[in-house]
């Protein structure tokens, strides 16, 4: 009896325990604000890559747009800025080109590395320093 009576107890103290935490979570302004921010940042980063890239329209996966099958994309904040993986492609027929953004704190582009063949985008990256483009 008394064991039954201690499980009851205990069930609830953490029912309560998980239930405030919870709330505190989800009611947790910061969060809502970095989520933002990451948000303008992945923005930014799509139109950059597709600024620089953009023979066409674009398939990007990137924070905003996972797709577990290509690989994993990634947005830290950097020293200064932020940094942004993913890939693209132009169509299916094309191989997914992986790429990293990197922004400053006003999301101006500080570096751009983008893996692909094409040889307007290889020259591209040779006359500017901010692009990188590794064939």
């Amino acid at each position: 009896m008394n064991r039954k009576i201690g499980g009851i107890i205990f069930s609830i103290i953490v029912g309560l325990a998980v239930a405030t935490l919870s709330y505190r979570w989800i009611t947790d302004p910061h969060s809502r604000e970095v989520r933002q921010l990451e948000e303008q940042v992945v923005t930014r980063s799509r139109s950059i890559l597709e600024e620089t890239v953009a023979a066409g329209p674009l398939v990007i996966v990137d924070p905003l747009a996972p797709d577990r099958k290509v690989g994993k994309v990634y947005i830290y904040p950097a020293t200064g800025g932020w940094e942004v993986s993913g890939y693209y492609r132009r169509s299916d027929v094309d191989l997914w080109h992986p790429y990293l953004v990197q922004l400053d704190e006003s999301l101006a582009l500080t570096f751009l590395r983008i893996s692909d063949q094409d040889p307007a985008l290889i020259e591209r990256g040779k006359n500017d320093p901010l692009i990188e483009v590794m064939p």
